[in-house]
């Protein structure tokens, strides 16, 4: 269902710069031909999809590797023993496959979920997280990120950037061609609005930095939208006041602001206030507790 969704917005992408696009040109006196829109927008997905697709893909190894996650075969005492069976009777009862469970050392309290689908994933946490938290907070952590993997969360959030690097490739290849054939109108008609190369690229250079703005902007907004969801989903399976007390444990201990961002960090990001906040992946923690106490009454 998300590939056709991909393959349907990316559809819906093409129609409208299409459409959009002949009208700006036309103002400006460029022509391109309706053909090479087309082309253009293939280019423009492969660039822009192929590294995600590639990330995800690789997303548990290159995990493994930055954060030096030891994988939990065998339990060799009773914390890994517990995180390996709170992790399957959650997985059981959320119907997916059964994760690879690892910790990782680090002070701070942390954990993630990555891989590239809902069997084929991996749960890792931290050592701080395990000698920090209690076993009903821990509980909640675990249902957070078994959530992100039972809704798809790492899928979703691939072919949204995939959309968004399109859209940002395409659209700026589109605006610079614009202004660069509008700059040097005294070429020939016929060079499709290229105009200099020099001020193409510069103006296309431009254009992709505004774009990935506002497509940062959009993914920053998936992405806290989808701890909300993730919040709830643990409430539902392990109770509501496991979660709350599993935010609540992570204000008490994270006095400074973690500063943990990428595609792997999932759980304990504090996330910013005001504008700032447009470019955080997670929402402030109090946000998170307000929401799951409102959803209990």
């Amino acid at each position: 269902m998300r590939v056709l969704l991909f393959i349907a917005m990316q559809v819906a992408i093409l129609l409208v710069v299409g459409v959009v696009g002949s009208i700006i040109m036309a103002l400006l006196g460029i022509r391109i031909s309706p053909g090479a829109y087309g082309g253009l927008f293939v280019m423009c997905a492969i660039f822009g999809c192929v590294g995600s697709m590639i990330s995800l893909f690789m997303s548990k190894s290159m995990c493994k590797s930055a954060y030096g996650v030891q994988v939990i075969t065998q339990p060799r005492n009773n914390a890994e023993a517990f995180l390996l069976r709170e992790v399957a009777s959650m997985a059981q009862r959320a119907g997916i496959g059964m994760p690879e469970v690892g910790i990782y050392y680090s002070a701070d309290p942390n954990a993630f979920a990555t891989g590239a689908s809902k069997d084929n994933a991996l749960v890792a946490v931290s050592s701080g997280l395990l000698n920090n938290m209690s076993p009903d907070e821990i509980r909640g952590v675990l249902g957070h990120e078994i959530t992100h993997i039972s809704n798809g969360d790492m899928v979703t959030m691939t072919l949204l950037q995939g959309v968004l690097n399109t859209f940002v490739y395409f659209f700026s290849y589109i605006a610079a061609m614009a202004v660069s054939g509008f700059l040097n109108r005294s070429d020939n008609e016929e060079n499709s609005g290229g105009g200099n190369p020099f001020i193409f690229y510069m103006v296309n250079g431009l254009f992709q930095m505004l774009f990935g703005i506002l497509a940062t902007i959009i993914a920053m907004w998936f992405s806290r939208y989808r701890e909300y969801r993730a919040d709830a989903g643990s409430a539902d399976l392990e109770g509501t006041g496991r979660m709350i007390s599993a935010l609540q444990a992570l204000q008490r201990l994270s006095s400074i602001e973690v500063k943990k961002e990428g595609q792997f960090s999932a759980f304990c990001i504090n996330g910013g206030v005001g504008l700032s906040e447009l470019f955080m992946s997670h929402p402030p923690l109090a946000k998170r507790i307000a929401a799951l106490q409102a959803r209990g009454r």
